[in-house]
C-alpha cells in the first residue's frame, strides 16, 4: 500500500475526505491508498498534486508529503501480502475458500454462515438469467432437448443441476436422470480417464434397464440401447443424460453424441442431452470447429453470466436468509468495493473480464466480514474491502 493510507491515518484524516477533495468516489481511493492502483481516467500527475495540495491544507509537514507515494507494507490486523504487488498475481477467481470465524458470526448477530452452499429450493437465488436458464434446462429434459450449460467456476451451475433434480422430484415428473460417473474424467487419457460413447452406453443401460446385459459389439450395443429407451419411453418416462464436467469430455465423444441424440421414437426423442461445463466447453462447441459442427448445429449454448447489477440484490437475498438486513453487514460503498475488487480494471486495449461470480462473492464478503470483526468495525466498508488480501 502508499504511505500515503499510514499519512492519512496519523493526522486522524478520513478518506472520505481526500476522496471530495479529488472529486472521486471512496473506492477508487481506497484502491489507489491500498494497492497503488490509479484511475485510468485521471492524469497521474495531476492528481498528485491535488493529493499534495489537499495534504498541505491539512497540516501534513513537508517531509512526509514527499514520502505519501513510497509503497509499504500493510499494517492492518489480518491482511497478507499484498496480492496486487504479487508477481505471479492470481485471478480473483482463484482465491481460496474462505471460512466465517464464530467471532464474526457473533459480531453480524448471524445464527450461521449465510453463504454456505444452497439447503433447499427456497433459498435458491433466481434473477432473469437463472430463471431462463432452469426452464431452458426442464424444457430440454420434458422434450428430447440438447442444451449445454456453459459457466465459469463459482458460477451456479452446480445448483441449477440440484434445482433440476428437486423440482423433478418433488413435481413427481416423469424424468430419470442418468449421470454418467465423471470422476477424474480428462479430454486425454494420458491426464486422467476419458469418458467415451461406451461409458454412456453402460451409464443409459445401467439407469434405464439394470438386469440387462449389455451386448459386446458396438453396432449391438446401440441398438439394445435404443430399444431400452423406446420400452421406456413407452411407459411414460422421458430419460435426460446429464454430464457435469462436461468441458473435459473428449471431442470425439462430444461428435458420437450426435448418435445418442437421434435416438427416436417417431416424432419423439428417446434421450435428451444437458451438459454442463466450464467456459472450455463453449471453445470446444465452437461453429467454427468443423470436427464437432454436426454436434454444434443441434446443441443450444447458454453462458451463465456475472451478477452485474444484480450484485445488491444477490447479497440481500442471501443475508435475508439468515433475517439480517445487508445495510447492517456491508454498506452501499462497501458493495461497490466488491464491484470493483471482481472486476477490475484493465490497461487500455486489454479485454475485460468479470469475476463477479458467486463462489467469488462469498469468498471476499466472508473474509471483508472477517476483517470487520477482527478490527471492530460495525459493518464492512469500501477501505476493509479494499484491505482484504488473500493468504497464499
Amino acid at each position: 500500500m502508499l504511505k500515503l493510507k499510514l499519512i492519512l491515518q496519523a493526522h486522524d484524516i478520513e478518506q472520505a475526505a481526500l476522496a471530495d477533495a479529488c472529486s472521486y468516489s471512496q473506492p477508487t481511493i481506497s484502491q489507489l491508498l491500498v494497492h497503488d492502483m490509479w484511475p485510468r481516467s485521471a492524469k497521474q500527475r495531476r492528481l498528485r498534486e491535488t493529493i499534495q495540495g489537499f495534504l498541505k491544507l491539512r497540516g501534513v509537514s513537508e517531509d512526509e508529503i514527499a514520502t505519501a507515494f513510497e509503497k509499504v507494507a500493510p499494517t492492518l490486523a489480518g491482511a497478507g501480502p499484498d496480492i496486487n504487488a504479487q508477481q505471479d498475481e492470481e485471478e480473483p477467481m482463484s482465491i481460496p475458500k474462505q471460512i466465517l470465524h464464530p467471532n464474526t458470526r457473533r459480531h453480524f448477530g448471524l445464527v450461521r454462515d449465510p453463504f454456505d452452499e444452497v439447503g433447499s429450493a427456497d433459498e435458491f437465488y433466481q434473477n432473469e438469467h437463472i430463471r431462463f436458464t432452469r426452464a431452458a434446462m426442464l424444457d430440454a429434459a420434458r422434450r428430447g432437448g440438447f442444451l449445454a450449460v456453459v459457466g465459469e467456476s463459482g458460477s451456479g451451475k452446480t445448483t441449477l443441476r440440484r434445482d433440476l433434480q428437486e423440482r423433478i422430484t418433488t413435481e413427481q415428473l416423469p424424468i430419470q436422470i442418468i449421470k454418467p460417473y465423471v470422476v477424474g474424467m480428462e479430454d486425454n487419457d494420458d491426464k486422467g480417464k476419458t469418458l467415451k460413447a461406451a461409458h454412456i452406453a453402460e451409464a443409459i443401460m445401467t439407469a434405464v434397464a439394470p438386469h440387462a446385459t449389455l451386448r459386446s459389439s458396438s453396432e449391438a450395443r446401440m441398438r439394445q440401447v435404443e430399444q431400452a429407451l423406446q420400452e421406456s419411453y413407452h411407459t411414460g418416462t422421458r430419460s435426460v443424460l446429464l454430464i457435469e464436467e462436461a468441458h473435459a469430455l473428449p471431442l470425439a465423444t462430444l461428435r458420437h453424441l450426435k448418435r445418442f441424440i437421434e435416438l427416436e421414437d417417431g416424432f419423439a426423442r428417446l434421450l435428451s442431452v444437458i451438459l454442463m461445463g466450464q467456459t472450455e466447453l463453449a471453445v470446444k462447441l465452437n461453429p467454427r470447429n468443423a470436427s464437432v459442427r454436426e454436434v454444434v448445429q443441434r446443441c443450444e449454448l447458454i453462458t451463465l453470466p456475472p451478477l452485474g447489477h444484480y450484485l445488491e440484490e444477490y447479497v440481500a437475498h442471501r443475508l435475508k436468509l439468515v433475517d439480517v438486513e445487508r445495510k447492517k453487514v456491508i454498506t452501499d460503498d462497501g458493495l461497490q468495493a466488491v464491484r470493483e475488487r471482481l472486476e477490475p480494471q484493465v490497461p487500455r486495449g486489454h479485454e475485460q473480464r468479470s469475476y463477479l461470480y458467486p463462489l467469488a462473492v462469498h469468498n471476499l464478503m466472508i473474509a471483508a466480514m472477517n476483517l470487520a470483526a477482527e478490527n471492530g468495525a460495525p459493518c464492512v466498508s469500501a477501505d476493509i474491502v479494499m484491505e482484504v488480501s488473500w493468504a497464499r
